[in-house]
């Protein structure tokens, strides 16, 4: 890979935001927002982001509510949810109707997620 995938994270809490881009930053291009507001923000500004990533708990807007937003102005941007949380009803729900394609849990598995992102891509 000569130009690195931009992916962007969203999450309220800017230590995870922290946490997520030393982890991420040599594989990927890493953008993040501090809430489902500022991600449609960097959205629009970035449109090289592939993926995205969005905690599930957030003020104002949950992660699903973001991804719902975000992806009818960014069809083909690829999305996921990271929960602290046991999987909902409503986190079920947009997997088996394919708005999101995985849920990977807290404290994140870096391993895990490059992984589905590689094999994410891969198949685009």
């Amino acid at each position: 890979m000569n130009k690195k995938t931009s992916i962007l994270y969203v999450d309220d809490e800017l230590i995870n935001l922290q946490i997520f881009e030393i982890n991420f930053r040599n594989d990927y291009t890493v953008l993040t927002a501090e809430s489902g507001y500022e991600g449609l923000k960097t959205l629009k500004i970035n449109p090289d982001v592939r993926l995205v990533i969005s905690d599930m708990k957030m003020p104002g807007m949950n992660g699903i509510e973001f991804i719902k937003k975000a992806k009818e102005e960014f069809p083909n941007v690829l999305f996921y949810i990271l929960t602290g949380f046991e999987i909902t009803t409503e986190i079920q729900q947009s997997l088996n109707t394919g708005l999101i394609l995985k849920y990977f849990r807290k404290p994140f598995n870096t391993k895990e997620i490059v992984l589905a992102i590689t094999k994410t891509l891969e198949v685009e």
